[in-house]
């Protein structure tokens, strides 16, 4: 069984579809969405996108979900108890307008939807055994490890889980990494993809195999720029332009002591 794993799509349409015409292509069985399809600029169609795929798609919540959830529940902004961020603190008010038009334009159906995804999801995949795929970690989404993160730090948390492989996302950045005797990989961000602009995605075909997917840039901030998103340039500067992963990865370790 094959099984493409896909993360941090953030309303990114033209680098999905990208992905899903090379997972056509390898002859995928089975799809598992692993969180953050948002926010971003094409959020509702992105969302129409998956939903209209001919063949198994299993989701999970990540912090980009509950944070438009919550924001959808409260009755106003003060009272959103949920941002999705690493301290649990509000988000700044600069990041707050693209969650508050994504909220606008996910419909009724699409909120109850999203509510009733699971944090984690367990698939047995022939050839690996148990896989547990999560958003940030199988504790909270909003938890960052990266390639880095201390072994010892992670031990306790991996090694009662009885999985052979766990698949997370929220970095944007792919590692293979192990813990203890668990193997960790990250998906990578098929949307905001860091390092290389492109699609970062998983195959699992059994065994973990990182896939990078081009598409049409030029195209695709065209159509992003397009689609109303109030942070849409920004976004597109950073898909043309990703920042590095030792930028990253300096600001991840800072993240990880807070």
């Amino acid at each position: 069984m094959r099984v493409a794993a896909l993360y941090d799509i953030h309303g990114n349409l033209p680098a999905l579809e990208a992905v899903l015409e090379e997972i056509g292509r390898l002859h995928v069985d089975q799809i598992v969405v692993g969180g953050d399809i948002l926010p971003g600029p094409m959020a509702q169609a992105t969302l129409q996108r998956l939903f209209s795929l001919h063949l198994p798609v299993r989701f999970i919540q990540g912090n980009g979900e509950r944070a438009v959830l919550a924001l959808l529940a409260a009755p106003n902004e003060q009272a959103v108890a949920y941002w999705g961020t690493v301290s649990g603190k509000p988000l700044p008010e600069e990041y707050r307008p693209g969650y508050r038009w994504t909220a606008q334009q996910v419909g009724a159906d699409y909120r109850s939807v999203m509510a009733g995804w699971p944090k984690t999801l367990r698939l047995d995949v022939e050839g690996l055994g148990a896989v547990l795929f999560c958003h940030g970690t199988p504790r909270s989404e909003t938890e960052v490890i990266t390639r880095l993160t201390a072994e010892d730090r992670l031990k306790p948390l991996f090694e009662t889980l009885d999985a052979a492989v766990v698949v997370c996302g929220h970095t944007h950045m792919p590692f293979d990494r192990w813990v203890g005797n668990t193997r960790l990989v990250n998906a990578g961000s098929v949307g905001e993809a860091y390092s290389a602009p492109g699609a970062d995605w998983l195959l699992l075909e059994p065994a973990p195999h990182p896939q990078h997917t081009p598409y049409d840039l030029a195209q695709a901030a065209e159509r992003i720029r397009a689609s109303g998103y109030p942070q849409a340039e920004a976004f597109v500067q950073s898909m043309l332009n990703p920042p590095q992963e030792s930028e990253m990865l300096e600001l991840f370790t800072r993240w990880e002591l807070m």
